[in-house]
């Protein structure tokens, strides 16, 4: 025989539970403060303090695939163009004739004709150059192409600033960004003056929408429509990787853009060491002496730049007026041999990566409108590492002693030159 429980009496009625405490209210004694920055995990400690200072939330989950040069970087854009089965967007500073040009305007032309939403954001500037039969091309297909900020006798203010964004959204599932820009010049695999040094970013995961915003947010100068419903589908984002990601926009405007405020925490944060890659290289007093700050306190600072092959003189003149007081700082000056050294590119500590469209110029600081990426990945920080290492092989490191026994001829053009640095 199996027992049965009795039956339970009636509970007595309870009283009401005390009122919460006000949100002002102490926390219980165990809660404890928060743990200060320096007791965190490096990589936790650079994420909070960029998200504090920048405002702005990083995504997890992403994957970053390092393209380096035109033999890597050309075929993935175009491949993904080609996959394209529902939107395609591509905004560029440089849109120059060419056989890459040519190519992409085709295969951009062939989505459109397909009945895929293709829209093409031209620098009014930067893109003059291009072919115009490609334009029509591209326009008798569907593609809508716009134009941002073409120089106008009526809007003279406008044509310093400019977009030199460069972003390719495919099926707001996979994104592009980097230094590249659609021109010969970016062919090959820097094996010569005519094949340029640079790197590019295929991207999955949630910071697709971060770049997918960057063009909008110029697209949108130009253009009523910003997204169409049953076109445009906001999809959740996978997680297929473990990158930790900030994407922080610049825009032209007067002082200071998050761009330039980006640069100054990485220096005032790094603890080990710096390693810059960047074309053109002309950092106000204040980034200067941060970089001279860094290399005071024991950071190793190397900056690698182009060389003998720089397409613009006048820019790496400019640059060249700080050479001295890095080097009396401590902070290391490279010259890239082979080829115009293009990339931009910023790794800290060993786990935080700087990647994007930004110089560590003026123009990219103030005047442009630039999208970067700030990665927290062991894994690219090493890819990176190792290729600037590469780098670094095929360059020559500006000696101190020497520096300082230049001719004055060359001091006189640096003196120039820097009148008109911010403009850089």
């Amino acid at each position: 025989m199996t027992a049965t429980a009795p039956a339970a009496s009636p509970a007595p009625a309870t009283p009401p539970a005390p009122a919460a405490p006000p949100a002002s209210a102490a926390p219980p004694a165990s809660a404890g403060p928060p743990a200060p920055a320096a007791s965190r995990a490096p990589a936790e400690r650079l994420r909070r303090t960029l998200e504090g200072v920048l405002g702005v939330p990083a995504t997890e989950g992403n994957q970053i695939d390092v393209l380096r040069n035109g033999d890597e970087i050309f075929p993935a854009l175009f491949e993904a163009v080609q996959s394209a089965q529902h939107t395609v967007d591509f905004l560029t500073y440089v849109y120059w004739r060419g056989r890459v040009g040519t190519e992409l305007a085709h295969l951009l032309a062939d989505r459109a004709r397909a009945g895929v939403r293709v829209r093409v954001l031209l620098d009014g500037l930067g893109s003059r150059p291009i072919d115009r039969d490609l334009v029509t091309l591209m326009d008798d297909a569907g593609v809508q192409v716009s134009w941002f900020r073409p120089p106008q006798r009526l809007h003279p203010w406008e044509v310093n600033h400019r977009t030199h964004r460069k972003v390719l959204v495919v099926d707001e599932a996979v994104a592009f960004t980097g230094g590249v820009g659609i021109s010969d010049n970016w062919l090959g695999d820097a094996r010569g003056p005519d094949e340029w040094r640079d790197t590019h970013f295929r991207v999955t995961g949630p910071a697709v929408d971060g770049l997918r915003s960057a063009f909008l947010d110029n697209w949108a100068e130009t253009q009523p429509v910003l997204f169409e419903d049953g076109v445009d589908r906001f999809p959740t984002q996978p997680q297929p990787g473990r990158a930790v990601v900030q994407c922080i926009r610049g825009a032209s405007e007067t002082g200071w853009s998050d761009v330039a405020t980006l640069y100054r925490t990485l220096f005032q944060v790094a603890q080990r060491e710096v390693r810059i890659t960047t074309a053109y290289f002309v950092p106000d007093a204040d980034l200067t002496e941060r970089m001279c700050d860094a290399a005071d306190r024991g950071v190793s600072v190397r900056v690698l730049l182009p060389g003998p092959h720089a397409d613009k003189r006048f820019v790496q003149l400019a640059g060249e007026a700080d050479y001295a007081q890095l080097l009396d700082h401590g902070v290391e000056v490279w010259n890239f041999q082979p080829s115009m050294l293009h990339a931009k590119l910023m790794t800290v500590d060993g786990i935080l990566a700087n990647i994007g469209s930004a110089n560590l110029n003026a123009r990219s600081a103030t005047w442009d409108e630039e999208i970067n990426l700030v990665v927290l990945d062991r894994d690219l920080v090493d890819v990176l590492d190792a290729q600037f290492d590469d780098d670094l092989a095929r360059s020559v490191r500006i000696e101190r002693a020497r520096w300082h026994r230049r001719s004055i001829a060359q001091q006189a053009l640096e003196s120039v030159v820097s009148v008109g640095r911010r403009l850089f």
